[in-house]
């Protein structure tokens, strides 16, 4: 990407497209365009279209999704596979018609299968059957993974994907119940010093591993790739680290100094035991994330206090 290419966000205003044009600002490219959801529905076919007609950007990187937590995606199957399918399918085919010279595609972790090989390769996609509390939002991103593995196969186009781990940062979304582990632990927390609870009940038993990716590593990553990658296979985002559910606690009540006791609520669903990534890939192109845990977690709860509207989200 040249410093004034015309370079598309879409999702710019949640925690990865806001963070991935902070990156874009920060190295000094100059014409991002961006649009809102009130301006522009990406779940409606003529409203994308007609857009990438009249804008025809060089760059694309996807970031725009329906996400949420354990409980949201058990609640609103048809929903995150509807929305998601639709907003990535208009998007890629918008820019595939229009001449897009390149375009990124954020995915998730959860794609890979329940059971797979730790830490995940990129080789492991497709191999067995997938965790079943987010099977509709994963089938959704494997589509448009697939989507822009087909036309790179069919038409020589030069689309990219990348499959980040658990991702926090600024810009999260901190609802109690609707929101991934990380964030929701933030509030829960903050809450409970606040009100002098003298305990927090968390859900599960605490025993899976998980591992976490402060959102703006991922912008530096995303970027580095829409300049030094190509290939239809997707690049695995993380840090190559996993920790315990329970550990994570410990840690999260430590930096927002909740003092009380910790119980563990065995009824809610654990979701996958283990989940970490195979992050050579992106190590071999010359990319290593550079925000320690308990520094972006401590990074977070300032985006907590200060950031209200996220906060009541």
């Amino acid at each position: 990407m040249e410093r004034d290419s015309k370079i598309y966000v879409a999702g710019h205003r949640g925690m990865v497209g806001s963070a991935i044009v902070r990156e874009l600002q920060r190295q000094g490219y100059t014409n991002i365009i961006t649009r809102t959801h009130a301006e522009l529905d990406l779940c409606r076919q003529d409203q994308v279209e007609e857009f990438f007609e009249k804008e025809h950007p060089e760059y694309v990187f996807l970031a725009a999704a329906k996400v949420g937590g354990i409980i949201a995606n058990q609640t609103a199957l048809a929903d995150f596979m509807y929305e998601n399918m639709m907003l990535e399918m208009n998007v890629i085919h918008a820019a595939w018609k229009n001449g897009c010279k390149k375009l990124e595609f954020l995915g998730s972790s959860c794609i890979y299968p329940r059971l797979a090989p730790q830490p995940m390769p990129e080789s492991c996609l497709l191999t067995s059957a997938l965790e079943p509390t987010n099977e509709a939002y994963a089938l959704a991103k494997i589509s448009g993974l697939k989507y822009c593995e087909y036309l790179n196969k069919q038409y020589g186009t030069d689309y990219i994907s990348v499959m980040p781990t658990n991702l926090y940062g600024p810009n999260d979304n901190y609802h109690p119940t609707h929101s991934h582990v990380l964030p929701a632990l933030i509030r829960r927390f903050h809450e409970a010093k606040i009100a002098g609870t003298p305990s927090v009940t968390c859900w599960g038993d605490g025993t899976p591993l998980r591992e976490f990716l402060y959102v703006d590593d991922l912008a530096n990553l995303c970027v580095f790739l829409m300049n030094n990658y190509s290939g239809s296979e997707t690049v695995n985002a993380g840090t190559g680290k996993e920790v315990s559910i329970k550990d994570l606690t410990t840690l999260v009540a430590k930096v927002v100094g909740y003092e009380g006791e910790i119980c563990w609520d065995t009824s809610k669903p654990n979701g996958t035991p283990r989940k970490l990534l195979d992050v050579s890939k992106a190590k071999g192109l010359g990319w290593q994330y550079s925000t320690e845990l308990e520094e972006g977690i401590r990074l977070s709860y300032d985006d907590f206090l200060n950031n209200p509207m996220r906060a009541e989200r």
